[in-house]
């Protein structure tokens, strides 16, 4: 008995392992065994609280045994694809037998289209899924061809893609582009470029969409370090909530050498035979990679030394620059005066304090005196009659100067001072002149901030207008901001210097300009909307109270 137990158990556990390598050998040779295989993504991804469309399409391993003229229903089986063995694995059925999981074969059956709609989704769909065909006496499961759904509670971040060199002066294609799991209710993309872009839903090569919004720009030396930020909103629980991600990218943008200078020290009249230092600056990117220092001769521009730096003995005087030169191109600097004791040396604009609005600062014009019993006289296109005052410096010389505080505005960016000086030679009988001139870069907060309306004139009933909001700052307006009055105060309706809306829906609007200084808001625009027997429904506009007759719009049904 022993014997015969010792090759019961031995048998069994042949079989067993039988069973093991025929079972292992079938699923490693899938193809062979399915009678029906699915063309669908392998992995898809989908969000808490919205739907999710599947892209499918099927195919019979023999196609004799598929007949599009006979009854066809589609099931979808969750976990394992053997139902016989674990009936509650099957969640949907197209004859309506089972639909224990929000799902609808949306796709024509018939012509092997088994496209699917997966709705009100919920964490707990995480799963695996086949898909199966029952067109009698043919029924078979995809069981070779799983799909990996995969439910999460927050949404994916877009993202941003550029196309093209990041060159200045280059045109590149800026892309922002969002998953669409459900192109039934897509995502609302926005950024901070062009406001109110048109949103794209693309569909892909594997029959899933892309929601993309696109910007084509051409890059300067300004766009480096700006950051691109791209929001995405995703409608759930049928259009009741939201859910929000966003991206962001900085450009890293190259470019020529730009603002390039030159300085000296030491400044003002030098004896001749002295050294003085010459220094070139410029930003670039990539770097400054050559300096390259020029003297105008009669023959024309002569190189006289490479690097930032140039020192020498001044004899003659003469007109130097220098070149920055990098991978992109080069730039030269304006050309500096060296004058020797027969020829005065140009005074010095100083400024002290911030150029910003509403900043006092103190403007000084100086010029080296080397006599100051016979000093020099200085006058400008600030104060008049300015009193030149004398005073000595740690070393014993002497420097004369003039000097005016005053409180900046915007209006004094891009103004020009220039400070003359003349130097009374051959006792008194004879003057030498030089002059300097400096511009004023006053930076400010936003002004002139006002709204306009378009179209003006007759428009179709539930048309959109378009609001423009327009500023100008220093540095630009970095943000503007769109509100409207409601009964709980201000509430924050769009981003940008645009904004569309229907015209039906009325109220008061304004925009909020933004930069590093301050903000400003502009005049109330008030879209007010009225029955007319006539015309339908008139919509005008009004300012602060005052009825704008160059923005009334008529709306025609």
């Amino acid at each position: 008995m022993s014997v015969i137990a010792v090759l019961s158990v031995n048998m069994v556990t042949a079989n067993m392992l039988l069973s093991v390598f025929f079972l292992s050998g079938a699923l490693a040779d899938c193809p062979q065994k399915s009678k029906l295989f699915i063309t669908a993504p392998k992995k898809m991804e989908a969000l808490r609280g919205s739907c999710l469309q599947i892209p499918c399409n099927f195919r019979a391993k023999s196609e004799q045994e598929f007949n599009s003229s006979r009854e066809t229903f589609g099931a979808w089986i969750k976990t394992d694809p053997r139902f016989g063995l674990y009936p509650n694995n099957e969640i949907f059925n197209s004859s309506k037998t089972v639909n224990t999981y929000p799902m609808n074969i949306t796709g024509n059956l018939s012509q092997k289209n088994c496209t699917t709609l997966f709705s009100s989704l919920i964490t707990s769909y995480t799963d695996k899924y086949y898909f199966r065909i029952m067109n009698w006496p043919f029924r078979a499961t995809a069981d070779c061809d799983p799909l990996q759904i995969t439910v999460k509670d927050s949404p994916p971040s877009p993202t941003i893609e550029i196309s093209g060199d990041l060159k200045e002066k280059q045109s590149v294609t800026i892309t922002c582009s969002a998953f669409t799991p459900c192109p039934h209710s897509p995502p609302k993309l926005t950024w901070n470029l062009q406001q109110d872009s048109h949103n794209q839903i693309e569909e892909n090569t594997d029959g899933t969409f892309t929601t993309k919004i696109q910007e084509s720009i051409t890059l300067s030396d300004q766009h480096d370090g700006y950051n691109i930020t791209c929001s995405v909103r995703y409608p759930v629980n049928e259009g009741k909530d939201n859910k929000t991600a966003e991206e962001r990218k900085t450009l890293s943008v190259s470019y020529a050498p730009k603002d390039t200078s030159v300085s000296i020290s030491p400044s003002g009249l030098v004896s001749a035979g002295s050294w003085v230092n010459l220094t070139c600056s410029s930003r670039a990117k990539p770097p400054v990679s050559r300096f390259t220092w020029f003297k105008n001769s009669k023959d024309g521009p002569m190189i006289v030394s490479e690097g930032p730096f140039y020192s020498f003995n001044v004899t003659d005087g003469g007109v130097y620059y220098c070149v920055a030169t990098n991978d992109l191109g080069n730039q030269s600097s304006s050309w500096i005066h060296l004058n020797s004791a027969d020829s005065p040396p140009s005074p010095r604009i100083e400024i002290s304090g911030d150029l910003k609005d509403d900043e006092p600062v103190t403007i000084t014009c100086s010029a080296f005196t080397p006599c100051p019993h016979s000093p020099p006289k200085l006058t400008w296109n600030l104060q008049q009659d300015s009193h030149n005052q004398i005073e000595e410096n740690t070393d014993g010389t002497f420097t004369t100067k003039i000097q005016e505080s005053i409180t900046l505005s915007d209006q004094h960016d891009g103004y020009n001072i220039t400070c003359s000086v003349r130097y009374p030679v051959n006792e008194g009988k004879d003057n030498k002149t030089a002059e300097e001139r400096k511009t004023l870069s006053v930076s400010y907060a936003p002004k002139d901030t006002s709204v306009s309306i378009s179209p003006s004139g007759l428009v179709s009933a539930g048309s959109l207008v378009n609001l423009t909001c327009s500023s100008r700052a220093k540095p630009p307006v970095s943000r503007f901001t769109w509100f409207k009055n409601s009964k709980d105060g201000p509430m924050n309706v769009s981003e940008g210097p645009f904004y569309s809306l229907n015209v039906t829906d009325g109220g008061d609007y304004y925009c909020v300009a933004t930069n590093d200084f301050g903000t400003q808001s502009s005049s109330w625009i008030n879209l007010n909307s009225a029955v007319n027997p006539e015309f339908g429904v008139f919509v005008y506009v009004k300012i602060l109270g005052i009825v704008m007759l160059y923005s009334t719009i008529i709306i025609f049904e």
